[in-house]
């Protein structure tokens, strides 16, 4: 970075003299980083600079300055003049009273749905960046087909089918932006067929996209073989985790796969199958995707959200033929296409196998914490009951009858700065149901997960 480039940067500050005028520059310093209007890492002007600006002394600002990098709000970078701290945010009060409802940035977070964000696998996809870009026809720059570029369908057909055990035809997928996406447009353009049967417990945030998009729900009682197809009714469409219960981490048991697409033949209604974490297998032979049995009748959803980073929003769904023509207008409607520079990348990542091989290690990596999660509760907090450990990045844990209750454990996770999820926020009516956590052992990173097992295992102990 020039030398000169912290100098040139403009900052809005509005100080108040009346207490002085390097105090009050101090202040609204506080103030900006407090509020967020200063991040981490942000360069502030040069003392030179801001005093000119200000019509202040030179010497007013850089004590104001000193005073800030004493506190450890401000560094000093050779070479980049002065910058926020990368941590002043969490040491700086805010102004006022926060109503935000949001809360600080936990110490620990043990909550599902993302995958170790340390083992993205930036070299590989640096190189088939590099390796896409200059080939890249002009019109992948353009708005092109809604169903995705051809080369990352034509690439996921390959990989779904030798990986998944799906039957995928490159004309029957449409990229999405996140599995969310994925749902909205299935619920929406199924709206009229009846309301959709979902597992209970289930995603409350599929169950929101669901609702908004029109149809109603039907609760699919959830056991340990899995959801139970005969409380379908009348339902038009039934949203499904079948190689992994999301949050319960059961397998549906062949006997219900083959009844819940028979349910779907014989009624026209479809199967919408989430395999969002179906590539973490570890106890197991892995489980086919379901719609490799019935593909005129199950519409498959991906996502790179659990194998790459939920960041990149590129989803997929393998669907019947009747489907390709609806969906793929509703995605035109809804966001014209998915942005096609990730589509050429992920394409490339998989055509070479360095997908393949960034999931093995993923795996093998995986594996090992779940392994140290459950050795842990085992040796540790011995009551409680763990589920679902076979695959996938959590497991559920089932608080024991006479130990602390779920509002209980959230508060002393608060105290401990250890943000989990309650399995609360996955019933439709969570009154007279197990209470337990989902626990995400993937979410951490590295160096950041056995302080946070240790944390857990704080807050799971017995009432006193």
């Amino acid at each position: 970075m020039p030398k000169h480039w912290a100098g040139s940067v403009d900052l809005h500050l509005d100080v108040d003299r009346a207490g002085g005028r390097r105090a009050g520059l101090e202040h609204a310093l506080r103030a900006a980083i407090a509020s967020g209007r200063l991040t981490p890492g942000g360069v502030l002007p040069s003392t030179r600079a801001l005093a000119a600006e200000l019509g202040f002394s030179r010497g007013t600002v850089t004590a104001a300055y000193d005073q800030l990098i004493a506190e450890g709000h401000l560094v000093t970078v050779p070479g980049s003049g002065t910058r926020v701290a990368a941590t002043a945010a969490a040491r700086v009060p805010a102004a006022g009273p926060d109503d935000s409802g949001i809360p600080d940035e936990p110490v620990h977070d043990l909550r599902p749905g993302r995958p170790d964000l340390d083992m993205f696998p930036a070299a590989a996809w640096l190189r088939s960046t590099r390796r896409v870009l200059p080939s890249a026809p002009p019109e992948a720059h353009a708005l092109g087909d809604p169903r995705g570029r051809p080369e990352l369908r034509e690439a996921l057909a390959g990989y779904l089918g030798r990986a998944r055990g799906v039957q995928a035809d490159p004309a029957r997928i449409v990229i999405t932006s996140g599995y969310a996406q994925s749902l909205g447009l299935l619920a929406s353009v199924l709206a009229g067929a009846g309301p959709f049967a979902m597992e209970e417990p289930g995603h409350f945030f599929h169950r929101a996209v669901v609702g908004r998009a029109g149809p109603g729900i039907v609760p699919l009682p959830v056991d340990d073989m899995g959801a139970r197809p005969e409380a379908l009714g009348e339902a038009g469409a039934a949203v499904l985790t079948p190689a992994h219960q999301y949050p319960s981490g059961a397998t549906l048991h062949p006997e219900r796969r083959r009844a819940f697409t028979a349910w779907a033949r014989e009624t026209g209604a479809v199967v919408i199958e989430d395999d969002y974490d179906g590539e973490f297998r570890y106890d197991r032979q892995p489980v086919g995707a379901l719609q490799g049995t019935a593909p005129e009748h199950v519409a498959y959803g991906g996502t790179t959200s659990k194998t790459l980073a939920p960041a990149l929003r590129l989803a997929w769904l393998v669907l019947p033929a009747r489907l390709v023509e609806p969906v793929t207008e509703a995605k035109r409607l809804a966001d014209a296409h998915t942005q096609s520079l990730a589509q050429l990348v992920l394409a490339d990542l998989i055509g070479t196998h360095a997908f393949d091989r960034h999931i093995r290690a993923s795996r093998l990596r995986y594996r090992r914490r779940r392994d140290l999660l459950v050795e842990t509760l085992r040796a540790r907090v011995p009551r409680v009951r763990v589920r679902g450990v076979a695959a996938g990045l959590h497991v559920l844990v089932l608080l024991p009858p006479g130990g602390p209750d779920e509002d209980e454990v959230m508060r002393r996770a608060a105290s401990a700065g250890l943000a989990l999820l309650p399995l609360r926020d996955h019933w439709q009516d969570p009154a007279g149901r197990p209470q337990g956590f989902i626990i995400g052992y993937s979410t951490p990173l590295a160096a950041a997960y056995r302080p946070a097992l240790d944390a857990l295992c704080a807050v799971l102990g017995t009432r006193t």
